[in-house]
């Protein structure tokens, strides 16, 4: 049996200049079978025809063996860089019919810092399989006055770069631009704009598609294929795999003026954000519990921005009246539009020079119900410590929940919910990660007792599939109905553990 395929299209895991041609999967190995293997008397699967590579290398494999939490670790067999669609409906029915795993990777970041942003191994194919990298699909197709085409694997911050450079912005963005769009509309996404414009996946106008079983679907909306739309937005990968996305595009504002507003108490902090959401004063609403100067105890920061463009400057007096916060500390910021949504790219580069970026990151992101929030944020405070966030951070804000619109982003049953995500980077040499594990998983105990719903990103052990059933309560049966449909043979992004 020869191989008819190049070999710059399917690399085996020598060098490039001895390269080793991969024939196919071996299901009596368990392993990719090479032209050698095959002259040895091995029959495997023959690998499809591709415009894009399929590799076996080892330094590719170790590349996708770990994600951004650095909690699990877990090398796929193959990964995939797409040419073009056809590549992922013939991987996908490749993967399906030789009982494969199969999972996008995002590898967002910046440099040479890419990889999954996951952060416990929900983008990892565990069980063996192909990792598909989204590096591959990394076009903006098109930009106009309502909305940008963009291929799954472009990031927040390449598409924001490029819609101000036509005066467009997305209306929501995360706080940290460098993950890909197809990554973060799968589980959500969610950033300081969501009191305003709901979740990054309720700003998406259409998707073309490849589902589980191989059928590519373009144009899909909430008008065309309803169930199919609703359970890959926020869905976590589990019925499809992304392509494309029409993301929705606003006008863009020249500058921010940027709020820092310090609290010493949870309740006069919990009333002022309420107050400044309700008036709906400001375009931005961020919020975080923090140590004070002396790290001696907890305390609380609301940071909002108010946008504006040419010389109508915002009134800050009106914006500020009736607020209680420690009006002495109050910081006051004019800055670019663009300078404030990338106002993470500094602390990164900060926390990769302090060695934090690397540690594992046993992060926690949940969405209280408000009615509950001051008791589990008491139980929170006593509970952390000055080392709990190492040089991290626990973003702490209020949200409508009406503004999420999309099913399976399931919330609590309240009209104000909270976000709570715990952000740790753990000081270097932490010992006590598995402690923190543990620490996540009392906490999350405690919040769905009040009422809360997690977020799909985080680290939270012993999450069962009978669980994930609660999480997503009556909301389920549409979501498992729909697995059982687009992916029955249970190949797609088994990292998440929605379906065992």
């Amino acid at each position: 049996m020869k191989s008819t395929l190049s070999r710059r299209r399917v690399l085996g895991g020598m060098a490039a200049t001895a390269a080793t041609t991969v024939v196919g999967w071996s299901a009596a190995s368990q392993s990719w079978a090479t032209e050698a293997d095959v002259a040895r008397g091995v029959k495997p699967t023959p690998v499809p025809a591709l415009d894009g590579t399929l590799t076996t290398a080892a330094a590719d494999l170790e590349r996708f063996k770990h994600d951004f939490g650095r909690l699990k670790n877990s090398a796929p067999w193959a990964v995939l860089r797409p040419g073009s669609d056809q590549d992922i409906v013939k991987i996908v029915n490749y993967a399906r019919a030789n009982k494969l795993k199969i999972a996008v990777n995002g590898q967002g970041g910046t440099g040479n810092d890419q990889e999954s942003h996951s952060v416990y191994g929900q983008a990892a194919v565990p069980t063996g399989g192909i990792s598909i990298d989204a590096r591959a699909m990394s076009k903006i197709l098109s930009i106009n006055d309502t909305n940008a085409e963009v291929q799954a694997g472009v990031t927040w911050g390449q598409l924001t770069d490029a819609a101000i450079a036509k005066g467009k912005t997305p209306p929501a963005l995360p706080d940290y631009l460098h993950l890909s769009i197809g990554g973060t509309i799968s589980i959500g996404g969610i950033g300081g704009t969501v009191q305003k414009y709901g979740l990054l996946c309720d700003n998406v106008h259409s998707l073309d598609v490849v589902t589980g079983t191989g059928e590519l679907v373009k144009g899909l909306s909430a008008s065309n294929r309803p169930d199919l739309f609703n359970a890959v937005l926020s869905g976590g990968g589990q019925v499809a795999v992304i392509l494309r996305a029409k993301v929705k595009l606003v006008a863009a504002p020249q500058r921010s003026v940027v709020f820092s507003l310090f609290y010493d108490d949870l309740a006069t902090y919990l009333g002022d954000a309420e107050k400044v959401m309700a008036d709906n004063r400001f375009e931005v609403q961020a919020g975080e519990m923090l140590r004070d100067a002396g790290n001696t105890r907890w305390r609380y920061k609301m940071e909002v921005a108010a946008n504006y463009s040419g010389t109508t400057v915002p009134d800050r007096a009106k914006l500020l009246a009736g607020l209680r916060d420690v009006r002495a500390e109050a910081v006051i910021e004019d800055v670019s539009y663009r300078d404030y949504m990338f106002r993470l790219d500094g602390y990164e580069t900060y926390l990769k020079e302090s060695g934090h970026w690397f540690q594992p990151k046993p992060w926690l992101s949940l969405f209280l119900p408000a009615s509950k929030t001051r008791q589990f944020m008491q139980a929170v405070e006593k509970e952390l410590n000055a080392d709990s966030l190492g040089g991290g951070f626990l973003l702490f804000y209020p949200y409508l929940t009406s503004k999420v619109k999309r099913p399976l982003a399931v919330q609590p049953n309240e009209s104000v919910g909270y976000l709570f995500d715990l952000l740790r980077f753990p000081n270097p040499g932490d010992t006590t990660i598995p402690k923190m594990l543990e620490q996540n998983r009392r906490l999350y105990d405690l919040a769905v007792a009040l009422g809360a719903k997690r977020y799909l990103v985080g680290a939270i052990p012993g999450m069962t599939p009978a669980q994930w059933k609660t999480h997503f309560g009556s909301r389920w049966d549409a979501f498992n109905n729909a697995k059982h449909k687009y992916d029955p043979a249970n190949i797609l992004t088994p990292g998440q553990g929605f379906f065992g």
